[in-house]
């Protein structure tokens, strides 16, 4: 072999390896969509069981239950019906913008508003314990839009 022959080698090896690096580092995208300012994906969302969402989305400033949260809470209170020994924390949830302190209330105004959904498909109140995150605890940590919707949240987690 020649040195150009080797130069040319080496230089094909070092632009696959950077080609590979970036498809190794790029981004998964996000498979939710925006409808008006509520987060509807799945790609954030666990499960309290098979089947059971364990998270519901609310728009900016609000504590409103849209259909598809309402849709979610109704499986989760039939699997809590079914689990009758299973207590869990309803966590409050909100984006970046606004003070720690108001995020902190509205968090708790969520989570209370998934209870309240809850209760009134027979789960008792002594099952449900309410903990505000606020903005503390966001599962995306970019600053717009779409990060803001999958931050704006009530996740239901089994209790200790």
């Amino acid at each position: 072999m020649n040195l150009s022959n080797v130069l040319k080698n080496g230089f094909l090896i070092i632009v696959a390896s950077l080609v590979l690096t970036a498809c190794a580092t790029q981004k998964k995208a996000s498979t939710g969509q925006m409808q008006g300012d509520v987060y509807t994906g799945t790609d954030t969302v666990e499960y309290l069981a098979s089947g059971v969402p364990d998270r519901v989305f609310f728009a900016t400033n609000e504590t409103v239950l849209t259909t598809a949260s309402r849709e979610t809470l109704r499986k989760q209170a039939t699997w809590l019906r079914k689990n009758s020994s299973i207590n869990v924390v309803l966590e409050g949830h909100a984006d970046e913008r606004g003070t720690r302190e108001y995020n902190l209330a509205l968090g708790e105004r969520r989570a209370n508003s998934a209870k309240d959904y809850l209760m009134t498909y027979g789960i008792s109140s002594d099952r449900i314990s309410v903990l505000s995150y606020g903005k503390e605890r966001p599962v995306d940590s970019g600053s717009n839009p779409l990060a803001w919707s999958k931050n704006r949240r009530s996740v239901t987690v089994k209790a200790n």
